[in-house]
């Protein structure tokens, strides 16, 4: 049936005019249960509980636990800081007295100067309170001299120049003439005196051979 002006005309198939039409054949099937057999069943069970479970979230700490923490990290900020500070001035103190003993060296030769001219009578007047001052000014940053004569001799202090030969009024190796004065800071040799040593005469023992 074919379609006509009036209405619809035999010999049409109904299959093809459904089709055409846009519409879906319904599948009647698709409405019906679909049956899972028993053994299936207890295996998709079986394999459900293998499935490894997500491992349990850590507990959170307490507020005990972080406070301990948190004032442990304290401490240990406070401790590297102390630490620092420390490091710090030690380092400061050191380079503030090793700039000092430098300018010190440098007014050694200044020193040698005017001892030579009070050896000779020529520190007088003017020249003489400068030459006070300077003294004074120094010993404020702990400069002194050493190395007089009479002394006993110590290697650590004293540069031996030459023998000056025995005497029996020393008892110990003593300095003898002073060729140039030596001078510290605080515990820092600045420059070690120069001296002649005059030894114990050959009849004396030393004291420490004496107290044995």
């Amino acid at each position: 049936m074919t379609a006509g002006p009036d209405g619809p005309t035999e010999g049409a198939d109904p299959e093809v005019s459904q089709e055409t039409s846009g519409e879906a054949p319904v599948d009647e099937a698709v409405d019906e249960a679909v049956e899972v057999p028993a053994d299936e069943e207890e295996v998709v069970d079986a394999a459900a509980a293998e499935e490894p479970t997500e491992p349990e979230q850590a507990a959170e700490p307490t507020p005990e636990q972080q406070l301990a923490e948190r004032t442990a990290d304290l401490q240990r900020l406070q401790a590297e800081y102390v630490n620092y500070r420390r490091r710090v001035e030690r380092d400061r103190a050191q380079s503030r007295q090793q700039g000092e003993a430098a300018v010190l060296r440098s007014l050694l030769t200044v020193l040698d100067d005017i001892g030579r001219a009070e050896q000779h009578g020529e520190l007088t007047g003017g020249f003489k309170a400068v030459a006070d001052a300077l003294h004074q000014a120094l010993k404020a940053h702990k400069l002194e001299g050493f190395g007089a004569e009479g002394d006993v001799f110590d290697p650590r202090l004293h540069e031996a120049l030459f023998a000056a030969g025995e005497s029996p009024d020393v008892q110990v190796t003593s300095v003898g003439p002073v060729v140039r004065t030596g001078y510290r800071m605080g515990d820092e040799v600045l420059r070690h005196a120069q001296v002649g040593v005059i030894e114990p005469a050959s009849g004396e023992a030393p004291a420490g051979d004496q107290d044995e």
